[in-house]
């Protein structure tokens, strides 16, 4: 693959990361430098650290640069579900975007197995 844009979780990350902005925005003002700013973040470490590992020169480093990838998604799962119990958003608001993680954390773990049997 000559270029990560060519990815398919790479689309799909960035995806994610339009949709937490969207969310995102109607979250309390009080929560910009909160929750708000956290769950952004990690949005966009997403399709940001598929784009670095891809850069890599060795599978090792790509590996771990997925792995963070992958760590992040954890992360904006978890901000997700405390959103929604501290009520800035429905379950229902999230289910897209719930789909959308399961099935990048799918195509990382297996890029994970792919980079680790070409070591």
């Amino acid at each position: 693959m000559s270029s990560y844009k060519e990815l398919e979780v790479w689309k799909k990350s960035r995806l994610i990361v339009l949709e937490i902005y969207s969310l995102s925005a109607g979250f309390p003002q009080s929560e910009l430098y909160g929750i708000t700013n956290q769950l952004r973040r990690a949005s966009v470490s997403i399709p940001s650290n598929i784009a670095e590992g891809h850069g890599r020169n060795y599978s090792k480093e790509t590996i771990q640069f997925l792995h963070v990838s992958r760590g992040s998604l954890f992360e904006v799962d978890t901000l997700l579900g405390l959103a929604i119990d501290i009520g800035y958003v429905t379950e229902k608001e999230t289910l897209n975007l719930n789909q959308h993680i399961l099935e990048c954390i799918k195509m990382i773990n297996g890029l994970i197995k792919y980079f680790e049997t070409k070591k």
